[in-house]
């Protein structure tokens, strides 16, 4: 007498220890292997238009660089020429206006050489030179460390 196949199977997938099992397994990791390509495919599709953006950032935020430098010239431009204005209309003489306009801009600029001169001051300090010493030396050994480490790690190998 003759066995009937359970409910759900048919006679071709009974579980007689046949071969049918391990080619659905191999069916099935030869589906996850597909969808793990297409799923690194689309993160490097991802990856490629991030950077092509990026880049295109760089070259935007180049020209608003170079588009704000020029309005803050343009307003600092304007903004003396206010002033002179206002101090020619105070003195009564231009020649008056612009030499104590030039005066005032002599002590801006004199005010940042002094400040500029007191930052360099305060970085040649000997507490400052030797932090900063310590600094660049601890990063020089930490690079030969990952070096050495890397060249050991290649020669295990």
């Amino acid at each position: 007498m003759q066995e009937e196949p359970a409910q759900g199977q048919d006679r071709g997938t009974a579980p007689e220890g046949s071969p049918a099992p391990s080619s659905s397994l191999l069916q099935e990791l030869g589906q996850l292997g597909s969808a793990v390509r297409r799923l690194f495919g689309a993160q490097l599709q991802l990856l490629a238009a991030e950077l092509g953006l990026a880049r295109a950032a760089v070259s935007w935020l180049l020209l608003a660089a170079l588009v704000a430098t020029v309005a803050g010239v343009a307003l600092g431009l304007t903004l003396l020429g206010l002033v002179g204005v206002l101090l020619a209309g105070w003195f009564h003489s231009w020649p008056w206006a612009l030499a104590v306009l030039a005066v005032l801009q002599i002590l801006l600029l004199w005010g940042a050489i002094a400040l500029f001169r007191r930052c360099m001051h305060w970085i040649s300090l000997p507490a400052t030179r030797q932090e900063l010493g310590a600094v660049f030396s601890e990063t020089v050994h930490r690079a030969e460390r990952t070096a050495d480490h890397k060249i050991a790690e290649e020669g295990k190998s």
